[in-house]
This record gives C-alpha cells, structure tokens and sequence, in this order.
C-alpha cells in the first residue's frame, strides 16, 4: 500500500511518515511551546489538514489573515480568542475562524493541548497585531485578561 494512503498514529498524537517541525521559524512571530505535523497535502484536495500541539501553558500566535479555516479541538483544554469573543475549549469543539479575523489559541497550565487545521492549500500570509490593534482588543475586559494585562 502506498505509504500517503494510510498513516498509522504511534498510538499518541504522532504519525508515522509526519514530519514532527517547529511551528513557525523562531522569532517570527510571538508564540510558546507549540509544534505543528502536516497530515494531508494534496494538490487535487487543494486544502492542508495539519495538527497542532502546544505543552501547557503554550499558545499560538495572535494572528488575523484573509483565508478562512476550521479547527477541531483534539485533546486538552484550553482557550480561544475568536474576534472579539474568549471561549473555553475542550475535546470535539470545532471553531470555524472567518478571514481577518483576530485569534489565538491557548493551552491550559495543567495539560498539553492539541488540535487539527484544515486551511487552503494556497493562503495569504497572517498579519500580527500593531499597538493600536492591541489597544482595541484590550478595551475589551474579557479579551484584556485572555490577553495578559
């Protein structure tokens, strides 16, 4: 059987053939413990199904871009910050997070977080927060305290 065709997990949150890497290049953007495996890539798709897994206490970048994707919670608990709304997330949420669209996600400190990502193949790359952009977001209480200050 071809190797793409069927992937088996270690029995953990890894596959076999997945390339374990790093979430983005270091300092590009702000972010903590948090790594990235990219399960499906297929032209004829024209969509990327990726996972995602941050330890605790770890986040993902505060971001907004021009495509829309879909996120599934897998394991772990956490955070999300979706515009100008925080939820609390947990296994089999799903979040559809509209194009420009500010969002981060947040693990808890007591465990791992992980979840999958279907994005376009082809995507616009995101924008990161000004001041100004973070000074609006921080008028908000509730996005003020998601956010650290």
């Amino acid at each position: 059987m071809d190797p793409k065709l069927f992937r088996p997990t270690d029995g953990g949150y890894r596959w076999e053939g997945v390339a374990y890497q790093p979430y983005k290049q270091d300092g590009s953007a702000p972010f903590k413990d948090i790594s990235r495996q990219t399960l499906f890539h297929d032209d004829s798709l024209g969509c990327e199904l990726r996972y995602f897994e941050m330890d605790a206490a770890g986040y993902s970048t505060l971001e907004r871009h021009e495509h829309t994707h879909a996120v599934m919670i897998l394991r772990g608990h956490g955070q999300c910050l979706l515009g100008e709304e925080v939820r609390d997330i947990k296994p089999h949420d799903l979040i559809t997070i509209p194009a420009w669209t500010w969002h981060q996600f947040r693990a808890t400190d007591q465990e791992p977080m992980g979840f999958l990502c279907m994005v376009n193949m082809e995507r616009d790359r995101p924008a990161l927060p000004t001041e100004a952009d973070l000074a609006t977001m921080r008028a908000n209480p509730v996005v003020a305290r998601f956010l650290g200050g």
